[in-house]
């Protein structure tokens, strides 16, 4: 029998996943798929029962930044699949399972339903209609003390209108944390780089008392994508 020779060519086989190309499918397309397959992140949430890759990002933030604290409120903006929330979950001790440490509360909102995770409350709302403000401090019941948001407007394929249509949502999305975060409280929001964060990033300064720009390591190197972090807000 003949060796399967892998690109050393003494017979070791090459891991790596290969994606067949197939009729109709894009370039783009088996890009996306070829990366997905061999994305060790993505294989690792797979493996430890994540939604996805993203929850390692609030991970590498939380532990890094400190916010997911036993006893807080959490309101997670745009939450499918719900990666973020499965890390909160134990983070704020949202099911009470650390005894002696206070219980969290972790409330996660989007256009479309949303799978339940045990030790949250998920509801159907766009936050950008009027009074969704009023509802989740409802829900929550009270102020909240972490705003997070890992959302993304639909990619048009146009770089720089891509670029301009995330970083209106994050400006939506911190203008709706100022109304429900209580004093004191943290902002996260998935943000690109490119030229038009500025102005958000001057809103936060006036509003927080410290504003970070992070890279965690499990966002993808060839990808613009960074992540405000923005604490102590000044209500």
């Amino acid at each position: 029998m003949a060796k399967e020779k892998g690109s050393s060519g003494r017979g070791q086989r090459d891991l790596r996943t290969r994606v067949k190309s197939a009729k109709g499918r894009r370039l783009s397309s088996t890009l996306w798929l070829d990366r997905q397959l061999n994305d060790p992140y993505v294989q690792r949430a797979q493996k430890e029962g994540y939604r996805g890759r993203a929850a390692y990002k609030i991970m590498e933030l939380d532990d890094k930044h400190r916010f997911l604290i036993p006893g807080a409120r959490v309101v997670d903006l745009g939450c499918a699949p719900g990666g973020w929330i499965q890390v909160a979950v134990p983070r704020v001790n949202a099911l009470g399972e650390r005894k002696g440490k206070a219980v969290g509360t972790i409330l996660g909102v989007d256009l479309q339903e949303v799978d339940p995770i045990p030790g949250s409350e998920i509801h159907v709302l766009d936050f950008l209609d009027e009074g969704a403000d009023d509802k989740v401090k409802e829900w929550l019941g009270g102020m909240a003390d972490v705003v997070m948001s890992d959302m993304a407007a639909a990619s048009s394929g146009h770089k720089q209108t891509d670029h301009l249509r995330i970083m209106n949502l994050c400006e939506a999305a911190a203008y709706f944390a100022f109304e429900v975060l209580d004093e004191g409280g943290t902002f996260v929001a998935k943000v690109l780089a490119g030229g038009a964060e500025g102005e958000l990033q001057k809103i936060l300064k006036e509003k927080f008392k410290k504003v970070a720009n992070v890279k965690p390591p499990s966002s993808r190197s060839n990808s613009s994508e960074k992540f405000v972090v923005a604490t102590g807000f000044r209500g």
